[in-house]
């Protein structure tokens, strides 16, 4: 796991501007805290960071491999599970490697196959390779867009990182946000639009997708998608695929020459991944796993339980540390920690996000990071299963719009007037929400309760999904710390994708036949467990402090926010603890304190990072 940066220029030579990358790369040194690396030639920098992972010695970047016909240089973040088979290939091919790196592997898979090697890569990744003869540079970006990758194109520059603030380091990109930034930031935040961001001119790598940047300019292609087909396994092959996919996966993402843990809630999906990574540890004769969950200070006496959030962790992890053969670490975070890590989360982030939704992982990660180096965690498993409360909920499934973002009013009414009469954030999310169910490919033979649940995660692992996947990674390796999500192996979503709704919810429940798959594995309160969210505090000073917070953003006429945002119905939200916003902002957990600490984390990333604001 790592960061890249680097840019492009064909016009004249740059080789001398190195201050400049250097300026990159420092922005993301959290990424890569172990090692740096730098590239020059003529028309194109290139720096890296590392978090050492595997290969210690063999794996440093930017790598290079030298040719009688010339070079290619690769800088690259991620992880590639499968290299043990694209090592068979390339002994097929006569082709030494001089460590057991994966960059290498990548690196010499590419010279030998050319782009097509994309569609053999099972991981988590987002890399760059230099093509000295051609001089051209290829890009790709892992499936489901696990791993980030950032580009500007400006006066013949094609600049490109990690994280977007390693694109402002470069000293001619500007941070300007127009119309559609502020659609995507109060319409559609803390998700975005693939391919987008709130910056002007800033754009992603869509995940899956592969580009090719020379002198003839961008040229960007889609390597794979989910693809809807008509699958007849009955229940018992069913369950025995899924099995053996989740089993692949989970071992395949254990490989590590650093400490590795697993983050266990005691939910269903992260004791999933707890019991098959145990299990393989203990049959290959390894030290028991560690594992580590999170909780905050007073939080049992303070829970309440609602529909989201039905019962606390801590009495089904202890169910699990007595079958797993493990290690158990548990790390309480306190309220004013959690307050003061909003800022951090923002500039991990370089928007704001989901609060202290994103500040705990920050923590938890930073914490685990004192001993561990890698975990695997439970992400995905309920956008890949259907497990959120959407799939089931009419009111959702008929909202007409994103079902986890369903406060429209609301967000049209946080804007000032002013902005508010130039920008119809309905407008644009209606028109985002219908671009996106017109990619879902429904087939003849789809019951109508099957299309209808394709739609609706299409949308979620598109939209939702990808947020969560940004706030792992950026909470994680800006803590210099590795998340991977076996849940997200892209053979066990086209899989799952295929499987009929009535298959997928067995017995009418969410995750209905994930629980069946795993039901003689698991402690059986493990497996009927309701879903349960990442656990958010429940300590009343915590409310109270990100009230005092924003109440102090509020006072201050001066602070940014209140000339973005409109303050009387910013004011007449805190009057109320928050209750006059009476749907989530987002998801299922932003709510009353949760939307202080946004506000907050809004007006900070205002000062901070300071856009132009040019609306038309």
């Amino acid at each position: 796991m790592c960061g890249l940066v680097g840019y492009v220029n064909y016009k004249k030579d740059i080789s001398k501007e190195k201050e400049i990358i250097i300026g990159m790369n420092k922005t993301i040194k959290q990424r890569g805290p172990d090692e740096l690396g730098y590239y020059y030639n003529t028309n194109i920098m290139l720096g890296h960071r590392r978090l050492i992972v595997r290969d210690p010695n063999g794996g440093k970047q930017p790598m290079i491999a030298k040719y009688s016909f010339g070079e290619y240089v690769i800088v690259y973040n991620g992880q590639i599970y499968n290299t043990d088979e694209l090592k068979e290939n390339l002994d097929k091919e006569n082709i030494l490697l001089n460590s057991y790196s994966d960059t290498e592997i990548l690196l010499k898979s590419f010279i030998a196959f050319g782009k097509d090697i994309v569609k053999q890569l099972n991981g988590i990744f987002a890399f760059a390779i230099w093509n000295t003869k051609k001089q051209e540079l290829f890009m790709c970006r892992d499936h489901f867009g696990v791993k980030p990758f950032f580009y500007t194109q400006v006066n013949n520059n094609f600049i490109f990182a990690s994280e977007i603030k390693a694109l402002f380091a470069h000293p001619e990109v500007e941070k300007i946000i127009d119309n559609q930034g502020v659609s995507e930031l109060f319409g559609i935040g803390p998700a975005h639009t693939l391919g987008t961001t709130v910056f002007k001119n800033i754009f992603e790598l869509k995940p899956a997708h592969f580009a090719v940047y020379n002198k003839t300019g961008l040229h960007i292609e889609r390597y794979w998608k989910l693809q809807s087909k008509e699958q007849n396994d009955n229940l018992a092959q069913t369950c025995e695929k899924v099995r053996y996919l989740l089993n692949d996966a989970i071992t395949k993402q254990l490989v590590s020459d650093v400490p590795l843990c697993t983050f266990l809630s005691g939910g269903l999906d992260s004791s999933i991944i707890s019991k098959f990574a145990s299990d393989y540890c203990k049959s290959q004769n390894l030290p028991p796993l560690q594992t580590y969950s999170i909780d905050y200070v007073d939080n049992d006496k303070n829970f309440v339980k609602s529909d989201f959030q039905p019962n606390s962790d801590n009495y089904y992890i202890n169910l699990m540390n007595d079958i797993l053969y493990n290690e158990h670490h548990n790390i309480v975070i306190d309220t004013p920690e959690l307050a003061s890590y909003l800022e951090d989360a923002v500039i991990a982030r370089d928007t704001p996000g989901m609060a202290d939704i994103d500040s705990s992982l920050l923590l938890f990660c930073k914490n685990a990071k004192k001993e561990m180096t890698v975990s695997l965690t439970g992400e995905c498993a309920d956008e890949i299963f259907g497990g959120y409360p959407w799939f089931f909920r009419e009111d959702a499934l008929n909202s007409g719009t994103f079902p986890w973002s369903i406060a429209l009013d609301e967000r049209q009414k946080i804007l000032n007037p002013e902005f508010s009469s130039k920008i119809n954030l309905k407008e644009y999310i209606d028109f985002r929400y219908n671009e996106s169910l017109s990619e879902v490919e429904i087939l003849d033979s789809d019951s109508k309760e099957t299309a209808e649940k394709r739609k609706i995660s299409y949308l979620t692992l598109y939209w939702f999904m990808q947020t969560l996947l940004d706030r792992s990674d950026r909470m994680a390796m800006y803590s210099g710390f590795e998340l991977r999500v076996p849940f997200c192996d892209y053979r066990l979503a086209q899989y799952v994708w295929n499987i009929p709704w009535e298959m997928k919810a067995l017995k009418g429940r969410e995750k209905g036949l994930l629980r069946y798959v795993c039901k003689d594995i698991l402690p059986a309160e493990i497996v009927d467990r309701k879903k349960s969210p990442y656990p958010k505090t429940h300590n009343p000073t915590y409310a109270k402090k990100v009230k005092e917070m924003i109440i102090k953003v509020m006072n201050n006429k001066d602070a940014p926010i209140n000339n973005l945002l409109n303050r009387q119905y910013i004011l007449d939200i805190i009057k109320t603890d928050g209750k006059a916003f009476t749907r989530p902002w987002f998801g299922q957990l932003m709510t009353g304190p949760q939307l202080f600490a946004y506000l907050y984390q809004v007006n900070f990333w205002l000062e901070k990072y300071q856009p132009k604001i040019e609306l038309r």
